[in-house]
């Protein structure tokens, strides 16, 4: 089972509300929209998908890696975990 099972349902609802925020961004290029506002929009769909990040990022901490360190893994999920984190603050 994976760490973030008991939020799975809230994660999937904000993805499909980031889904339906790409689609209007599409939107907005077609119909040639202000740039200031396609922006804003942008920068609204990146937060959501942070928050997503941060959340399963949050139940990994939680979850597996207090668990890695129960079982004498620790060193493997510190090396995981420093490379998810390079990757996800790029």
């Amino acid at each position: 089972m994976n760490s973030y099972e008991p939020v799975k349902e809230d994660l999937l609802a904000r993805l499909r509300k980031i889904e339906g925020q790409i689609r209007g961004l599409q939107r907005m290029l077609e119909d040639d929209r202000y740039c200031i506002d396609v922006l804003t929009q942008v920068a609204a769909a990146r937060q959501g998908l942070n928050r997503v990040g941060l959340t399963i990022l949050e139940r990994h901490l939680r979850g597996c890696v207090v668990d890695a360190i129960k079982t004498g893994e620790e060193e493997r999920a510190v090396k995981e975990l420093n490379q998810v984190l390079l990757r996800f603050i790029r």
